[in-house]
């Protein structure tokens, strides 16, 4: 059996990753500070045989918590908080995570010549020029903005992946990842699929900030898991996008949402956020061409499944 480590488990997206690499006999090492994270998400497999959590922070001396862990063949680093209400409330913490933290799990990769994950951003690529973005698109992002905090730690932390790739010949991969969405998202959460399925629940005004007009493309947490695998399973190591490319408007997710929910809520409309990216579209040839990468979960199948999530919660 080869063990995986994966930081930032008990969040989001690396919870999910937890579940698929126990659900294919990899012994998983489970690792969290639980700054964002959640323990619940953790909950349907904590028991598991094959299952270790190391509540830790990355930023810290952490190769002495790994020492007697044998056969270390991959090392995936989704620890960072990611959505701007968490990186707003947390600047210091999303900046030392993905640099100190980067560079403690990139040196762990390199003593284990282990497999290294980088989970990166479409924010990289900051309020694009151009639609849809491609991964040699250097983006426009304003450094001493608010989101920079996010934005620019993202960008300093694949270069730092590759940095380790090139002169100490560590096997690593950048994924930026677009707009994912999904049960085991927090309520509260801050991000805008959870934020208006919430709303429309119960009710409420359905909050759309600047006209409704800017554009994202949502991908179902499965597809973003499958791509994850995929180019874990290469050697492929310059970035690469992974999301889905039916391209949105807000208004229209809104929509969808009050329709799928039968809500009566109201559609309000307030102020667009500083450097609120305008227009967001992963380009995925790279994705289908090196990793015959395809998502197949619409829009409406995956806010389908979310909803029902959030109905039982």
């Amino acid at each position: 059996m080869q063990t995986i480590i994966i930081a930032g488990a008990a969040g989001f997206i690396g919870s999910h990753l937890c579940s698929y690499f126990l659900n294919n006999d990899y012994n998983v090492v489970a690792v969290d500070n639980l700054l964002t994270g959640n323990l619940e998400n953790l909950s349907n497999f904590i028991s598991h045989p094959n299952f270790q959590l190391i509540q830790t922070d990355i930023t810290e001396k952490i190769f002495d918590k790994f020492r007697d862990i044998r056969d270390i063949r991959g090392i995936l680093h989704f620890a960072s908080p990611a959505s701007p209400k968490d990186y707003l409330k947390h600047p210091l913490e999303t900046m030392k995570a993905n640099s100190v933290g980067t560079e403690n799990l990139l040196y762990l990769a390199w003593a284990y010549n282990a497999r290294f994950i980088y989970a990166s951003t479409s924010e990289i690529y900051g309020d694009p020029l151009i639609n849809p973005q491609q991964e040699n698109y250097y983006g426009n992002v304003n450094s001493v903005g608010i989101r920079s905090v996010y934005d620019e730690a993202k960008r300093y932390g694949e270069t730092m992946t590759m940095y380790y790739h090139n002169y100490r010949k560590v096997n690593t991969g950048i994924v930026r990842i677009f707009n994912t969405y999904g049960t085991r998202m927090r309520k509260n959460d801050g991000r805008l699929i959870p934020n208006l399925i919430n709303q429309a629940i119960n009710n409420a005004p359905l909050t759309i900030y600047g006209d409704g007009k800017q554009t994202r493309s949502f991908c179902y947490i499965n597809d973003l898991i499958s791509g994850i695998d995929k180019l874990y399973n290469s050697n492929y190591s310059s970035p690469i996008n992974i999301g889905n490319n039916q391209e949105i408007t807000v208004l229209e997710c809104a929509n969808i949402i009050k329709e799928l929910t039968n809500s009566n809520s109201e559609i309000i409309f307030s102020p667009l956020g500083q450097d609120d990216p305008l227009v967001r579209c992963p380009d995925l040839t790279r994705a289908n061409e090196v990793l015959d990468y395809h998502p197949s979960v619409s829009l409406r199948e995956g806010l389908k499944q979310t909803i029902a999530y959030f109905q039982r919660r």
